[in-house]
């Protein structure tokens, strides 16, 4: 890859399991990252292995659940790493417990994360991609965005909002010349089912590996400008959710 064709990309929740699998496709692929999450010292580890691969990489901590600061946190990223070409919105929650159950709280924090800040993470970086008038957005939903769960109400609400989210945008900004795609991976083995909002017994061997579902976020990255994956569904061919 040519000097002129570098591309960076900016990855959310890039500490562990989609994310950092992400990144490191990504590094491998040559692309420069500017990773994004809560968890420093985890975060500091994936851009040293980036590093180490060949490409620019740097961490940014920072808890995208105050959303009020994300729009401001993401442009500062983008002044201090440069233009980011490719924005992967991965950072998110798992949580499970029936409506009838749900604190308005939790609620809260689920849309909040899950959501509104991915909406606030794209308008921190849509001005540069406008601008440049090319761009490459993709979030990660869920098979949860195109089918209702008994016990997982506001993780599939929040993830139905995501997909209409992007395909909102996709028809608002196509014609700025950016690509906006929302992938849906059925379960995915990471340690979101080991967090304590998260009360499911799964066979997580028969899951997707987070390295699947990176190299199908790459090849989405990587399609020529002209085409775009407007919305791709990724199951296990075990058929478990």
């Amino acid at each position: 890859m040519s000097v002129e064709q570098k591309r960076r990309a900016l990855i959310t929740g890039a500490s562990s399991g989609i994310g950092k699998a992400t990144a490191l496709a990504f590094a491998k692929a040559g692309i420069d990252v500017a990773l994004v999450s809560r968890s420093e010292e985890k975060l500091e580890g994936v851009a040293a292995a980036a590093k180490e691969i060949g490409v620019e990489a740097q961490a940014f901590t920072f808890d995208l659940s105050c959303v009020s600061q994300v729009q401001t946190k993401i442009q500062a990223i983008t002044h201090e790493f440069g233009d980011i070409d490719i924005l992967v919105n991965n950072a998110g929650m798992g949580y499970t417990g029936n409506l009838s159950e749900t604190p308005l709280e939790e609620w809260q924090q689920v849309i909040n994360l899950n959501l509104t800040s991915v909406f606030q993470c794209m308008m921190g970086i849509l001005p540069g991609m406008r601008q440049r008038g090319t761009g490459t957005i993709i979030n990660i939903a869920s098979i949860a965005a195109k089918q209702a769960f008994a016990s997982w109400g506001a993780y599939c609400v929040s993830k139905a909002g995501l997909l209409a989210l992007s395909q909102t945008l996709a028809q608002e900004e196509r014609t700025h010349g950016i690509r906006v795609t929302a992938i849906c991976p059925g379960s995915v083995n990471t340690e979101i089912w080991d967090t304590e909002t998260v009360n499911a017994n799964f066979d997580r061997a028969k899951m997707l590996t987070p390295e699947i579902v990176a190299q199908t976020i790459l090849y989405t990255a990587l399609l020529p400008q002209e085409a775009v994956i407007e919305e791709l569904i990724l199951m296990s061919n075990a058929g478990v959710l």
